[in-house]
């Protein structure tokens, strides 16, 4: 028999208000326009072959564009965080415990490989920034290089990968998301977790899907909410 105490946590989840679409659709799309902003300062800046001496650790003005796009990161953490749990609650119990697993997981494995490739990437510019002199030869500049490359590029974005199959199978399976927003994410999420390593632009796809998501909750939002007002 089902306790009491199960029924009162069944009951009460499903009187919990799903999050309405525009809440889904803004953190998304801050998100978005936060790691954009992050990765396109990065790219700029900082060469994406992870061997590279730290020519760019030598320039003042490419110094400046690192520190403000690794002072951007926590808050793009945050702004994905929150992504995440209302987009989780506007699923609500519709959601299947397996996929909503991997959807955790992948998201916050995702945040804390940004996090710590982050943490070592300010590491580095503390350590070799204040000089002019290339750090190339220095073997914690290189074991530091290298271990920034590999949580956020290899690691990270496989993980992002994941995050896009996942969601797109529980929009399509829910049907919170289209057929075609669900199968672009699957198209994509297979790009980022083959090609990842052979591109650095294309870890863009990432943010562009998640605005591509919010966008589109966005304009279904708009548009009930004018049925609505034409129905009354």
């Amino acid at each position: 028999m089902i306790s009491e105490d199960a029924m009162s946590a069944t009951s009460t989840e499903s009187r919990q208000a799903a999050s309405p679409p525009r809440v889904v659709a803004i953190s998304g799309i801050v998100f978005s326009a936060l790691y954009i902003a992050s990765l396109v300062l990065l790219r700029l800046a900082v060469p994406a072959n992870p061997t590279e001496p730290g020519v760019w650790l030598a320039d003042p003005t490419l110094r400046d564009g690192v520190r403000i796009a690794l002072d951007l990161t926590p808050f793009t953490g945050i702004a994905f965080l929150w992504f995440m749990a209302v987009l989780r609650n506007r699923i609500g119990l519709l959601e299947d415990r397996f996929f909503a697993t991997v959807f955790l997981g992948s998201g916050l494995l995702f945040v804390a490989m940004l996090f710590a490739a982050v943490a070592v990437a300010l590491g580095l510019l503390n350590a070799f920034g204040t000089g002019t002199a290339l750090p190339g030869e220095s073997d914690a500049y290189r074991v530091g290089r290298g271990m920034a490359y590999a949580l956020m590029n290899p690691f990270g974005m496989r993980m992002a990968a994941v995050f896009m199959f996942v969601t797109s199978s529980i929009g399509l399976r829910t049907g919170v998301l289209s057929r075609w927003v669900s199968f672009v994410g699957f198209a994509l999420g297979l790009v980022l977790l083959l090609i990842i390593t052979d591109f650095a632009w294309i870890a863009l796809l990432f943010p562009g899907w998640v605005l591509l998501v919010s966008t589109w909750i966005l304009i279904v939002d708009f548009r009930q909410a004018r049925q609505q007002s034409y129905a009354r």
